[in-house]
């Protein structure tokens, strides 16, 4: 049998691997391989919410080894060292997790799929990479929801002010400020800290262009603006940043924005890993992949994701989100366990839209019909709606509608029974 290695189990990887175990590992026609560096999986698009404290990572994680075992694909734990492409192996860290535990481990591949996603990208900013938090992972996001919720406690008690800044107004920047406001309110209700929410936690959100969520129509992004400004969070547009110290976030225009707590989430680069595998790479060090998502200079390494950089001759590059992610995921799955060998398929991204939550009753975004091509655009308690049915999406990839039925009842039940947020 042949052995493909996916490396990365992000929204695309683990559907691909499932994908892939049920067609090609069932029927003993390949080993099917995952490999991450966590035991588990997470959606990045809900990371702002574990930030929150609105969701517990360790209820909705799901087990990268449980669900090898039940789509006939198998899971290894550890972090990919490096890639020997003339021999088609891969070396990963021991089962320690750190070098210095035992023996590296080798495998090797006949295909091998790099679904890596992305990491940020401080764009050389001084002090941001030392100063600003992250949320690239599930770590990230807990480690900012414990300096929050300390954070609130400590300038409780010594009657201050809590500043959080957030440096970027995209999808991130914009769901975060959203639930952090009703995370502190719903803090003081449980007395956890005895600020008033609506004037001793500030939060800020600095944008560099002109609008919110540049990817939206301008009036979607005024629209989601207003609504953050009714929440009491201060929206700061046509600001670049200049460096970040440990107390605060500096503009171009030399203006200081006191930040107890900052938040990058201006942009994403691929990861390292990328750069030392003598590929071919666009200028934030994604794969460059063709129409098949093959890379440019080795046929037997595809890529997709946010670490891929395929371009659409008629739309244009296809864009950082967890839906090209999604239909990249099918298509390969789809082209890998293809029988013949002729002409080979080539992937095209089609864009249904984009939502953004803007907290638990609203949210706005644009529907795009797949035969129409119509965008449409949405907003309040029906995208609300609709946001919480893109995650039922990726469940039901995953597990099937009985297993995404019995997990969204159980959500929702822990829902009406336990806070809305997480207390400590």
């Amino acid at each position: 049998m042949e052995t493909i290695i996916i490396v990365g189990g992000g929204a695309g990887g683990l559907e691909l691997a499932t994908r892939l175990g049920d067609t090609m590992g069932a029927g003993k026609r390949a080993r099917i391989l995952l490999v991450d560096r966590s035991p588990g999986h997470f959606w990045k698009p809900l990371l702002h919410t574990v930030a929150s404290g609105k969701c517990d990572p360790q209820v909705t994680e799901l087990s990268f080894t449980a669900q090898a075992l039940d789509h006939d694909f198998e899971f290894l734990q550890g972090e990919v060292l490096c890639v020997d492409r003339a021999h088609q192996t891969i070396t990963l860290t021991p089962r320690g997790g750190r070098q210095d535990d035992g023996v590296c481990r080798t495998l090797g591949y006949d295909k091998l799929v790099l679904a890596l996603g992305a990491v940020t990208n401080f764009y050389s900013v001084p002090g941001a990479a030392r100063h600003a938090m992250t949320l690239d992972s599930v770590a990230d996001a807990e480690a900012f929801r414990r300096r929050f919720v300390d954070g609130c406690i400590r300038a409780g008690e010594r009657k201050e002010q809590l500043n959080v800044v957030i440096v970027g107004g995209g999808a991130t920047g914009v769901e975060l400020a959203a639930e952090l406001s009703n995370s502190a309110r719903a803090l003081a209700d449980y007395r956890v800290h005895t600020l008033d929410p609506e004037r001793d936690i500030r939060i800020t959100v600095i944008e560099r262009g002109d609008h919110l969520l540049p990817h939206l129509h301008p009036l979607q992004s005024q629209r989601a603006a207003n609504h953050l400004r009714s929440l009491g969070i201060d929206v700061r547009t046509a600001t670049a940043v200049a460096h970040v110290t440990d107390n605060a976030v500096i503009d171009t225009t030399g203006a200081a924005h006191r930040a107890d707590l900052t938040l990058w989430a201006a942009g994403v680069e691929a990861p390292e890993l990328c750069a030392t595998l003598g590929l071919t790479l666009n200028h934030i060090r994604q794969i460059v992949v063709d129409s098949s998502l093959r890379a440019a200079c080795d046929s037997r390494i595809y890529a997709f994701g946010d670490c891929a950089s395929y371009v659409c001759p008629i739309k244009g590059a296809a864009p950082p989100r967890a839906q090209v992610a999604h239909q990249q995921a099918m298509f390969l799955a789809d082209l890998l366990a293809r029988r013949d060998d002729g002409p080979r398929p080539e992937f095209r991204y089609h864009d249904y839209g984009s939502l953004v939550s803007l907290g638990p009753q609203a949210a706005v975004g644009v529907l795009t019909g797949a035969l129409t091509g119509k965008s449409i655009r949405v907003g309040g308690a029906a995208a609300s709606v609709l946001y919480a049915l893109m995650y039922q999406k990726h469940l039901l990839q995953l597990h099937g509608s009985l297993r995404m039925a019995a997990q969204t009842l159980v959500d929702w039940l822990r829902a009406k029974i336990l806070p809305p947020v997480r207390l400590h």
